[in-house]
């Protein structure tokens, strides 16, 4: 299974990125490996569990 993820390089040289599915939570790591380490367990984590506040994206099919 594959999910859409964004990140960048910041001026210091550590990595920031969130899952496209819940944008409001990011995290970092020291190189793109460890950020993808950090996102894989963030989904784990929000997949797995009802946590309340986290908000979701989701398609609407409106016709």
């Amino acid at each position: 299974m594959k999910i859409r993820i964004t990140y960048w390089r910041e001026s210091d040289g550590r990595y920031l990125g969130y899952l496209n599915d819940y944008p409001d939570h990011w995290t970092q790591g020291t190189d793109l490996t460890d950020l993808q380490e950090h996102l894989r367990d963030l989904y784990q984590t929000f997949s797995a569990e009802d946590i309340p506040g986290i908000r979701r994206e989701a398609e609407l099919e409106v016709a």
